[in-house]
């Protein structure tokens, strides 16, 4: 069981759940009421941490640096949705959703807490340990509501005040929320390479051959007057001669031309990344004994 002295080495500590997995970071621990005991604790999961579940802290506690607590860590993740800040306190129903979905019976635990004979916290008349009934009223609230007051570093400055006031101190303590950001890698998109055909025209000059007809007349000679007079003397005759040209032929042949691959690069930015914080402030309230005089 976790006390009221182990809230501080509970806060901002890594939260276990019963397999040993870490479900978060504890960030909130909220009283009962009647008993002034710790009864939940608020512990940051998802994304960044940006949700808030409720975990019992019954049978819970420390091993080393970590809280560890009898529930799943994924019961924990599907914990009813309970605004953190609402106020500073659960409401009846806000509770009694929690002790449901835990599997916790509201009526028994109640029931059993106000027995006497079960040495039950919040009977009326007993005296809690270290404090009396009036010191844990005043503390975690009234008995009869049963709601659960909040802390984190706001319920330790407030306990811690009353302990100064108590010792005759008048100090207070004023404490400040700081903004941490960090980082996470997620996927945001993919690229890949395809390749496809396209047709296009292209154009190539080069050079052709052909042959033309050309009537070559020669006078005839000695040399060759023999073969002259070999034919008839006067008659008709023809002579073929077949002309040649070269024609353009079109082949193609697929040829390599370059790699291609895809690679990444990291490029850094900056970006601006805005959040609220609260801060406590302290003034000062006067009285004089001429206002109390005052008709």
């Amino acid at each position: 069981m976790i006390t009221r002295a182990q809230i501080p080495t509970v806060l901002d500590h890594p939260v276990y759940d019963a397999d040993g997995s870490k479900v978060g970071d504890a960030k909130h621990v909220f009283f009962d009421d009647a008993s002034g005991q710790p009864e939940w604790v608020t512990v940051k999961t998802g994304l960044f941490g940006t949700n808030e579940s409720f975990v019992p802290m019954r049978g819970a506690h420390m091993v080393e640096d970590h809280l560890e607590v009898t529930v799943s860590k994924d019961r924990i993740k599907d914990a009813p949705n309970v605004d953190v800040d609402s106020g500073g306190h659960l409401s009846e129903d806000e509770e009694h959703r929690l002790y449901e979905h835990y599997g916790i019976a509201w009526d028994e635990a109640w029931q059993q807490a106000n027995d006497p004979d079960q040495a039950g916290w919040a009977s009326p008349g007993e005296d809690l340990p270290g404090n009396t009934a009036a010191e844990a009223a005043a503390v975690g609230g009234t008995t009869a509501d049963r709601t659960s007051g909040r802390t984190g570093d706001e319920t330790m400055n407030r306990l811690g005040d009353e302990a100064v006031m108590r010792s005759g101190d008048e100090s207070m303590t004023r404490s400040e929320e700081e903004m941490h950001v960090g980082v996470e890698r997620q996927e945001v998109g993919r690229a890949r390479l395809r390749k496809y055909v396209v047709t296009e025209e292209q154009q190539q000059t080069i050079p052709v051959r052909h042959e033309e007809v050309r009537v070559v007349r020669e006078p005839v000679t000695s040399a060759d007057l023999d073969d002259a007079l070999t034919g008839p003397e006067i008659t008709e005759a023809e002579h073929e001669v077949t002309l040649h040209a070269e024609r353009p032929v079109v082949e193609t042949r697929t040829e390599p031309v370059e790699r291609v691959r895809l690679s990444t690069e990291e490029v850094t930015e900056e970006e601006t990344v805005t959040g609220t914080v609260r801060k406590e402030r302290i003034e000062t309230d006067f009285e004089t004994d001429e206002d109390n005089r005052r008709p």
